[in-house]
């Protein structure tokens, strides 16, 4: 008898994003004790000896709960009893909700240091690629946000299912089955509170908007986002093709994509603008956000009005001096060209 539907999905999942990974390699699962992440550690404990790699966990208490270093060790009991090994216990400092400096708010701080805590882990063991356990669901939530916010392309595109060493093999999977698959393993599941606090953007979504969505358009809305996603992703990755294209012309030696995750640089950046308004709109916009990330500005700050701004210093431009940006970066039009410098 074959193992429990749900187990199996996730067992599918988790070697098909194993494959290709040399041998010995080490794969760390990232797992707070949720259901999700908990099926995908008992997955990947299941799956990598069996390809011939090693396979360990990490956890991160944020310690924004009394109790927190309890449950972060009893998660780190759960993962060795699944034959996980290493597994790693860390611990980061997190503004809580309403302290004084808090910007950009506890959940986007939560998930910058968790980000940064699982990196150092995964540099400090040499681990081939971390697995995190984003579900379809997470998917579908992920679009409503970015569709709220007004973000383009690339944000509604979702997430990947590859990005750099950190994989999501569990996107085709819904909520539901990795509880299933939990419940079958015997394993008990955290439930963070935080997780049904409606001061969380995310919260309302998946508790209030998805079950409206639901039931005033039908069933199949998670689906169909996350198939949404998937489209966006195919025109965002020809669009970013298309970018680097113009990028290796107008900036020589700065045409390597400079994400949320690469290190942040500063430098002098100049460019033509009878070359950028020569571009069709969603390369030239792509090229300023790029540049300004190049020049210095964080990537997670700089907003499509901050863009707009820039675009309009090349298509509509009517003796506007400059636009300052998020990190002390300033974008002024002089005699034909955008020069981003550093503010003094």
């Amino acid at each position: 008898m074959g193992p429990d539907p749900a187990v199996a999905a996730a067992r599918l999942g988790v070697r098909r994003s194993l494959a290709g990974l040399d041998p010995q390699a080490l794969v760390l699962a990232a797992c707070s004790g949720g259901q999700d992440s908990l099926a995908l550690s008992a997955a990947l404990a299941f799956e990598a000896p069996r390809l011939g790699l090693r396979a360990g966990a990490v956890t991160v208490d944020h310690g924004l709960q009394p109790g927190s270093a309890d449950q972060a060790e009893r998660v780190v009991v759960t993962l060795r009893r699944l034959g996980l090994e290493p597994v790693h216990c860390l611990r980061v400092h997190v503004a809580a909700r309403g302290e004084t400096g808090s910007f950009p708010g506890p959940e986007a701080a939560a998930r910058e240091a968790r980000y940064a805590a699982i990196e150092a882990a995964a540099v400090e063991c040499g681990a081939a690629a971390v697995m995190l356990g984003h579900t379809m669901d997470d998917q579908a939530e992920t679009v409503l946000l970015g569709l709220a916010r007004g973000s383009g392309a690339r944000s509604l595109a979702g997430m990947q299912g590859a990005s750099g060493r950190y994989l999501r093999p569990l996107l085709g999977l819904r909520r539901g089955q990795t509880g299933a698959a939990c419940a079958a393993l015997g394993l008990e599941p955290w439930e963070d509170p935080q997780n049904s606090d409606p001061a969380y953007a995310r919260t309302r979504v998946r508790q209030q908007v998805l079950p409206i969505m639901e039931e005033l358009l039908g069933p199949g809305i998670t689906e169909a986002l996350a198939r949404t996603a998937g489209r966006l992703r195919a025109d965002a990755d020809a669009l970013d093709a298309l970018t680097d294209e113009a990028a290796g012309r107008l900036m020589p030696g700065w045409d390597a994509p400079a994400g949320a995750g690469a290190e942040r640089r500063t430098a002098d950046i100049t460019l033509e603008v009878p070359a950028l308004a020569a571009l069709p709109a969603a390369i030239r916009t792509r090229l300023l956000k790029r540049a300004a990330i190049a020049a210095g500005a964080p990537a997670g700050s700089l907003s499509s009005l901050h863009v707009a701004q820039l675009d309009a210093l090349v298509t509509s431009w009517r003796g506007q001096r400059w636009s300052d940006l998020p990190g002390g970066i300033r974008c002024q039009r002089r005699y034909g060209r955008l020069h981003f410098t550093t503010r003094s």
